[in-house]
């Protein structure tokens, strides 16, 4: 029989676990204290930059203000705020999960994400069961796979 018509290579989901330790969890909470950092900067430099934008405005404008200045100005402002509204639920979101993985109890299994694998496939073999594949780690080191490879 032919080997090529015999199996199949095909490709799935692999859920990766995570073991919850101090180590695990001090990464994690750095990771998220460095994107809530780079949140708090991202939410200065906008203000910034709305502030030279206004400012910008306003000084080619004649004296008194003509109400365009005042709209642009105003249209300004709304960007500027819509943009901070997002910054700000991403940092609210990070903070969520920073207070989340503080309260993990160590030995606690978590999901950290899924990525793909290839499999071979052949007559008589459970789909099912080859699908269900994850992987468990424990400080970035793999203590088991689970599920038919």
């Amino acid at each position: 029989m032919d080997e090529s018509k015999s199996n199949l290579l095909l490709k799935r989901p692999v859920n990766i676990k995570a073991i919850v330790t101090p180590r695990w969890k001090d990464e994690v909470q750095q990771q998220l204290q460095k994107q809530i950092n780079q949140l708090d900067s991202q939410l200065q430099q906008l203000d910034l930059q709305g502030q030279r934008a206004i400012t910008e405005v306003q000084k080619q404008s004649a004296q008194p203000p003509s109400p365009q200045v005042a709209q642009q100005v105003e249209n300004i402002q709304v960007q500027v705020n819509q943009k901070k509204s997002e910054l700000l639920e991403q940092k609210n979101q990070q903070l969520q999960q920073l207070q989340q993985i503080q309260m993990l109890e160590l030995d606690q299994e978590v999901n950290q994400g899924q990525i793909d694998s290839f499999f071979r496939v052949e007559v008589g073999d459970n789909l099912v069961r080859k699908m269900n594949v994850e992987v468990l780690l424990r400080d970035g080191v793999v203590e088991e796979i689970r599920g038919d490879i």
